[in-house]
């Protein structure tokens, strides 16, 4: 058994692109093994800036010997039959062909014998076809040949059991050198092996594992920032992309001067990060220090003091130009920015974002009331205001600071500290590990951007599919119960819905075309038709947050199923009591009567052509089993009620589990489909009862099992 080492260098690969390209490398490679009969052991990439490198374990010296059987006509067929039959397989004539018989008679067999090939002759024509076909993102010529690279390709290391593997791809020969580092060790040197591989790659000032390098520098930011007082800024997103952009990491620390640190910390954080891939640092006080951490790409003789000196002053720039945007916005108020708002577009047939903030602001001001604490006017103005911040210069530099930095704009205004935090919040929360706002007026405009957005694309019908959801539609319908569940929220989403509704019909929007008003106002958006799709999708969103947190889809279906159910807080108190009563013995069995009872009615109401929901006739019951059924079911019918009515599920399921004996009993000594017609349909519908009963607080008949 041998092992592959391949190496492609070229010049710099984006950090981006690596990881991607690492997990390609492996697929074609092993795949286009696979396909000649050739499976290796822990096939594994590894890529720096300049280098994909591909292991591969346990590759056999020769690929199998291939034996193949074509089938061919019939003995007697036709000449033209054998003619195209030995074409195909190859032979000269049918003697060479065997003859083999079956059930339908003798036909003749070609049996092609093929020797297996080395496994390097195999390498040598993979690895170039690879090569040529590899899915980089984006791509390049270079010279005069018609290679495409990421970057330009500069040699190919290509061994096979300490062997080198010759081929020629578009003038660059394989070998079984390389070169470490760019500037500390630029010289060539021979490998035979990986593990001799990596250890000179080490020598020469590359460290080729990814991981390895990323531990490097985190070990080296997090002792710079403690040895100064000071904490690093865990972001392990610009660690991964730090980590491909140098082979050879060296942590330095740099300082930021006191004069930019009257600038908002997202922002200087944000220009470090976005711009210069610098990590933050924060204070003993959770502040951000005047402090940065710069990863350099060598070690330099002097000990970084020209690298950190020169990325100080390319930082010095960028906050420079930081400062300007943030002094220029704070020029305006964000009430004054909203005119701008009618200069972009939000949908086409959905008016601008103006029309959007309007319509935010008063369906906050109506949310106030479901919120503790929520103030209506301040909703209504935070509203309104919460998208103001999108036509400022610092959010149009840094578009993930929106809302944040129109909480700033708006304490610079002199407006309530509540009114600020819910800008800053109401894009919250933003995926399903995100923390949703803490604040009232937060949580209030939270919910009105989300449900107006929801209702403005379900109206035009522009739904999500099975693999697109361009306006995250799931997210926001996501998000909505994430709010109204985890703060306890009282909201009728009917009543919510159709709120909305009529605030985008009290508008007077403008249609879009190309970005250029045409002047037909927004057709109104049809209220049942919002209802009917909208609501449905309310409940598979809220089926994924359960599951997620371990409860059973058909139970919300169960309760989604009962009319007016669309109080999210209350749906999954049913849920929970729903299922903490079917996990009973009680509940398992009683759910067991109630399948084969609507079974029967299900039967029978078919053959009948008529539902048998009728009150039953107490005089028409001859068995005492039909009598306690009946007194039980009225019993817990009532009690079933009255705790539903003071939304106590738990106690309704318990009146509803007093029917279990009952009902076994019922089953054990009663027949339903009896000979009298009149005691026939009196007990279908005392079985009608029962599944009346039950649906006091669910549909079981959407409960599995």
């Amino acid at each position: 058994m041998s092992e592959l080492l391949l190496e492609l260098f070229s010049e710099e690969i984006p950090a981006r692109m690596q990881k991607r390209a690492g997990e390609d490398l492996v697929r074609l490679v092993t795949d286009a093994l696979k396909e000649a009969g050739v499976e290796g052991k822990n096939a594994r990439a590894y890529a720096t800036p300049r280098r994909l490198t591909l292991v591969i374990d346990g590759l056999p010296d020769k690929t199998p010997d291939v034996k193949e059987e074509r089938k061919g006509p019939k003995v007697g067929a036709p000449q033209q039959a054998i003619d195209g039959f030995l074409r195909a397989a190859g032979l000269k004539s049918i003697d060479e062909a065997t003859v083999q018989e079956d059930k339908k008679g003798a036909f003749y067999v070609a049996v092609t014998e093929r020797q297996g090939r080395d496994t390097a002759a195999l390498i040598a024509d993979i690895v170039p076809a690879v090569i040529r076909a590899f899915p980089w993102p984006k791509s390049m010529r270079w010279g005069a040949g018609s290679l495409r690279w990421v970057r330009p390709l500069h040699w190919v290391l290509c061994i096979l059991g300490g062997k080198t593997v010759p081929f020629e791809v578009d003038g660059i020969k394989s070998g079984n050198t390389t070169r470490g580092h760019r500037f500390m060790a630029p010289d060539a040197f021979a490998v035979k092996d990986f593990a001799d591989y990596e250890m000179k790659l080490l020598d020469a000032r590359v460290v080729l594992d990814p991981a390895k390098r990323a531990h490097f520098i985190h070990a080296g930011a997090k002792a710079l920032a403690e040895a100064e007082g000071l904490t690093l800024v865990e972001d392990e997103a610009l660690l991964a992309e730090v980590a491909g952009l140098v082979e050879w990491p060296v942590p330095l620390i740099g300082r930021i001067d006191d004069e930019f640190m009257s600038v908002p910390q997202e922002v200087l954080t944000s220009t470090m990060r976005a711009n210069q891939k610098y990590f933050a640092l924060h204070d003993k006080a959770g502040k951000l220090a005047n402090r940065f951490i710069v990863v350099a790409n060598l070690e330099a003789e002097d000990g970084g003091k020209a690298i950190v000196n020169g990325n100080e002053r390319v930082l010095r720039a960028r906050f420079a130009d930081a400062r300007f945007l943030w002094d220029q916005d704070r020029r305006h108020t964000l009430t004054s920015r909203l005119p701008k708002l009618k200069e972009v577009v939000f949908h086409a047939e959905l008016g601008t974002l103006h029309d959007k903030a309007i319509r935010i602001g008063k369906l906050a001001r109506e949310l106030a009331a479901f919120v503790p604490g929520a103030d209506p006017d301040k909703a209504q103005i935070a509203g309104e205001l919460a998208k103001a911040d999108l036509t400022t210069g610092m959010v149009g530099e840094f578009p993930e600071l929106q809302g944040l930095m129109g909480a700033y704009y708006a304490r610079n205004d002199g407006l309530d500290d509540d009114i600020a935090q819910a800008i800053a919040e109401h894009y919250s929360p933003l995926g399903p590990s995100d923390d949703v706002p803490l604040t009232p007026l937060g949580k209030v405009v939270s919910l009105a951007d989300k449900i107006d957005t929801l209702v403005g694309f379900f109206g035009i019908q522009q739904y999500p599919t099975g693999s697109k959801d361009p306006f995250a539609l799931r997210r926001a319908a996501l998000g909505n119960s994430r709010v109204a569940l985890e703060d306890h929220l009282r909201l009728s989403l009917h009543a919510v819905i159709c709120s909305n509704v009529s605030i985008y019909n009290e508008q007077d929007v403008v249609k879009f075309h190309s970005g250029s008003p045409i002047g037909r106002p927004l057709r109104g958006l049809d209220e049942t038709q919002v209802l009917a799709s909208l609501m449905p999708f309310f409940a598979d969103r809220l089926k994924v947050y359960l599951r997620d947190r371990g409860a059973r889809h058909d139970l919300v279906d169960a309760v989604f199923a009962l009319e007016g159910q669309d109080d999210l807080v209350l749906i999954v108190k049913r849920v929970e009591a729903l299922s903490e009563f079917l996990s009973t013995e009680d509940g398992a069995n009683l759910l067991a009567g109630y399948k084969r009872a609507t079974n029967i009615l299900r039967i029978e109401e078919k053959k009948a052509g008529t539902a048998y929901d009728a009150t039953p006739d107490a005089n028409l019951f001859a068995q005492d089993e039909e009598k306690s059924l009946a007194a039980a079911i009225d019993a817990a019918t009532k009690d079933a009620k009255a705790a539903v009515a003071r939304e106590d599920f738990a106690a309704a399921m318990s009146a509803l589990a007093k029917l279990r004996a009952p009902v076994d009993a019922f089953f054990d000594k009663v027949t339903v489909n009896a000979d009298d017609a009149g005691v026939r349909a009196n007990r279908l519908k005392l079985l009608a009862q029962i599944r009346a009963a039950l649906h006091e607080v669910a549909d079981f008949s959407k409960v599995e099992g």
